[in-house]
């Protein structure tokens, strides 16, 4: 996947999370314009408004973090191990960021802790 490409569909992805953050701020009341300024500035409201546990600050995050990392040169590598994350895993996912095998272990380790806080 080229990297226009991928900026492409991080793009999709973070107008679409910015309409639907937006649409999630106005049930909750919150004044929030999701469609000018940057994702830090967005994440930076959310956590204000106490909406870090919404599923799309994890998603509005991970968006981020993937738009940074094509910035930076270290897109498609495995937040863990370093390694390159298997493209058909960025295909189905363009903002993974563990390789199969990382992210078996996490999931894998995850689990054991919700095990333990119960």
């Amino acid at each position: 996947m080229s990297r226009p490409h991928i900026r492409h569909e991080l793009s999709q992805l973070e107008s679409n999370l910015r309409t639907e953050i937006g649409k999630l701020a106005q049930s909750k009341n919150i004044s929030l314009d999701t469609q000018t300024g940057s994702l830090c500035e967005l994440i930076a409201i959310l956590t204000q408004a106490g909406l870090c546990e919404h599923p799309l600050f994890g998603q509005i995050t991970q968006v981020d973090a993937a738009v940074c990392q094509l910035d930076i040169g270290l897109y498609g590598l495995c937040s863990d191990c370093e390694n390159e994350i298997e493209t058909e895993r960025l295909d189905i996912n363009p903002v993974e960021q563990r390789c199969t095998q990382c992210a078996k272990s996490h999931e894998h380790e995850h689990r054991q802790e919700l095990r333990l806080k119960h």
